[in-house]
């Protein structure tokens, strides 16, 4: 099959950017349903190659970096797809479509890896806590990119500029909800992937907890949108601070997917994935 689907999901991804930001700036209907339109295309030939290499590999592929990135556009995109059904925020989708196009870009780009796999990577409950973990982190990473968002919309109103920007994004009101609805999803996600990855770890390792700059990172992520979700429920947080607090909490989760895979030894980075013949 090669890289044939791939290519097709690039295509539609990309194609999906130019009428999201057609979107954005013309403000016209028919370019937000076919932007969708065509992200929800992309995503199920994404499906499908994800789909082909697990079978074919014997393991959901992520044991180098352009895989982890193919699967986490893939997380993204079908993200955004649910919130954008369920709770419509039209122009997230200039900065979501652009993403995860450049996410699948990487996974041609970067170099594939050699060697045989790592038997940790051979495993259903493995398979299980990736996908709750990227799952969790791409609904975060919506909150980010609506905190970018609500931060520009902020600023035009305190500087009185009703201009460009503000006729074209939603309110303060619809951005810190869009927060706080990412944040509630997430936050469950992405805390089943730390507790099914502590399990798994204890089952193969015979320890929950090894220190490794992955699981140190993560947490502090984690303890990041915990103080969030506990200041909104407990004491009514709101707009900027919530936004600022979703922007922190991303910036580490990105240090953990990035640095610690790629930059720290560790069980949790890619060369322990795979083994050099």
């Amino acid at each position: 099959m090669g890289n044939a689907l791939i290519y097709l999901t690039l295509i539609a991804y990309f194609g999906a950017t130019g009428l999201w930001v057609g979107f954005f700036l013309a403000q016209r209907e028919n370019l937000c349903r076919g932007g969708a339109w065509l992200l929800g295309t992309g995503l199920f030939f994404h499906t499908v190659e994800l789909i082909y290499r697990t079978w074919a590999a014997g393991y959901l592929p992520v044991a180098t970096f352009g895989q982890a990135l193919l699967v986490s556009a893939w997380a993204l995109v079908a993200a955004f797809l649910i919130l954008y059904w369920l709770f419509p925020i039209k122009v997230l989708g200039a900065l979501t479509a652009p993403l995860a196009a450049l996410m699948v870009s990487g996974t041609l780009i970067l170099p594939q890896g050699q060697g045989a796999v790592s038997p940790l990577l051979q495993s259903l409950w493995l398979t299980f806590h990736i996908i709750l973990a990227l799952l969790g982190n791409a609904a975060l990473t919506l909150a980010f990119l609506g905190g970018i968002f609500y931060l520009v919309q902020e600023r035009q109103l305190k500087a009185k500029k009703f201009g460009f920007f503000y006729r074209r994004l939603p309110s303060l009101e619809q951005l810190d909800a869009l927060n706080y609805w990412c944040l509630t999803i997430g936050f469950p996600l992405l805390t089943g992937g730390i507790i099914s990855g502590s399990l798994y770890a204890q089952h193969v390792m015979g320890s929950f907890w090894r220190w490794d700059p992955k699981e140190i990172l993560t947490v502090f992520a984690w303890l990041i949108y915990a103080v969030l979700l506990h200041e909104r429920l407990a004491v009514g947080w709101r707009g900027r601070r919530a936004a600022l607090l979703a922007i922190c909490g991303f910036v580490v989760l990105v240090f953990a997917f990035v640095g610690a895979n790629l930059w720290f030894s560790g069980y949790h980075s890619f060369a322990s994935f795979l083994k050099q013949p």
